[in-house]
């Protein structure tokens, strides 16, 4: 009876050190494949080449996730400014907002890093779609029944750059007030928070155009007009043109407003003051702004980046981390 005592109590003691330290092989594993994360809020015209981005960077660095947030620029940089929200980066599809809503309170830097072009998309159920062209389609969206929208100004560059495009068409087809027929045939709920929402409304026939950058009609597979550079918001040869457009949206406080005007269509990229795991951060911005990685995934799916990327003084190329310096230059 002692003798089977004994074995009993060195079989609990066993099997007590055998979970024991199969508790602890399991928290030590846990504990080297926890991933350090990268929070990224983004304009939603990135949300395809971010996302192949992601995947190659995380391939390459397992230990990092990357969180990915995307929104209307504006409203993404009022989460940072207005609302507190955690982030390491904001890449805006406009770089004017990271200038007027980030920089100097919440932002050091901004970097230019692609162009894009304004264009009207549409499928092939989409109402005239075999006859719309660069010189009719503005007849065709003022047609009765022509179901056709945008982004939220107020929330999305894509948004008040619409409206540009519209202004300068009546300046460059000569027709006095074609903007404001064309918004009269425009309800307010085509009116959508990012250009990105429309693109299931176009696809599931329930619109018929929708007003969004051009690599976002090739990521998606759309049908686009392609307008006349003159009114396209993607040459900088035509800047002092564009700047006779101009749009009022929210400003900063309520009940506020300011002006936007035009100008080529330019994207910013910064890293946020207070973020929360800046090194990282850092290293994803490295792969963004290599000609051979990030800015390649840019223009495989239509979107033109700059090679290199550029910020426009020397002051702000030396606020930049020592290994994002030898990728951009400095530029206008």
């Amino acid at each position: 009876m002692k003798r089977m005592g004994i074995v009993t109590l060195f079989v609990i003691t066993m099997v007590f050190l055998f979970f024991q330290f199969g508790f602890a092989e399991k928290q030590e594993i846990e504990r080297k494949t926890v991933r350090k994360t990268v929070i990224i809020f983004h304009a939603g015209s990135l949300s395809v080449p971010f996302e192949e981005m992601e995947k190659r960077f995380e391939e390459n660095h397992p230990g990092i996730d990357i969180q990915r947030e995307a929104g209307g620029s504006t409203k993404c940089a009022r989460k940072i400014a207005d609302l507190g929200k955690p982030c390491d980066i904001m890449a805006s599809a406009d770089y004017k907002v990271i200038d007027k809503l980030l920089i100097p309170d919440y932002a050091d830097w901004n970097i230019r890093f692609a162009t894009n072009q304004l264009v009207l998309c549409f499928t092939d159920t989409s109402r005239h779609a075999e006859e719309v062209n660069t010189q009719n389609w503005h007849e065709i969206l003022r047609e009765p029944g022509i179901v056709w929208g945008h982004s939220d100004p107020n929330l999305d560059p894509c948004g008040y750059r619409s409206l540009m495009v519209l202004q300068l068409a009546e300046k460059y087809y000569g027709i006095p007030g074609l903007y404001d027929e064309l918004i009269a045939n425009r309800p307010s709920e085509n009116v959508r928070p990012k250009s990105v929402d429309l693109i299931s409304l176009l696809q599931t026939g329930n619109m018929d155009y929708a007003w969004e950058y051009r690599s976002v009609g090739v990521q998606h597979g759309l049908r686009f007009v392609t307008l006349p550079d003159e009114i396209n918001l993607g040459s900088y040869r035509f800047d002092d043109l564009y700047d006779t457009a101009v749009v009022k949206v929210a400003g900063k406080e309520p009940d506020t407003f300011m002006e936007i005007r035009g100008k080529s269509v330019t994207y910013g990229i910064t890293l946020i003051n207070d973020a929360p795991n800046p090194d990282d951060a850092v290293l994803f911005l490295n792969y963004l702004l290599d000609p051979d990685g990030g800015l390649a995934v840019l223009e495989s799916m239509g979107q033109p980046p700059f090679v290199p990327a550029r910020v426009p003084s020397g002051d702000m190329a030396n606020m930049l981390p020592d290994t994002l310096k030898s990728l951009i230059e400095v530029r206008q």
